[in-house]
């Protein structure tokens, strides 16, 4: 569309509420679609997101090497080549557990 629409008028805000009112309706279908794509993968089994960094061996060696008070968390960050606050981050999600 290559008209201005104006605003000024109440035929204009008609025009202007009526787009408004379907890119509603458009961002509304797209979310229900996504909504029930994601609920259909779940009922398959599949498990969305990020593969974690850390497995929950490693987590528990991690766990184990920081038990030693001569060993700092960036060494055992570096250790499992992962940043700091991944292995604070895995560490945390693993006492969730």
């Amino acid at each position: 569309m290559t008209e201005a629409i104006d605003t000024t008028n109440s035929g204009g805000r008609l025009v202007f509420h009526i787009f408004g009112a379907l890119a509603e309706f458009e961002h509304s279908l797209i979310r229900e679609r996504t909504i029930a794509g994601l609920q259909a993968a779940r009922a398959r089994g599949r498990k969305g997101g990020r593969k974690a960094s850390m497995s929950n061996p490693d987590i528990r060696k991690a766990a184990a090497m920081l038990s030693d008070p001569n060993i700092t968390k960036k060494e055992v960050a570096e250790h499992f080549k992962v940043s700091r606050t991944t292995l604070n981050a895995s560490l945390s999600r693993n006492l969730e557990i």
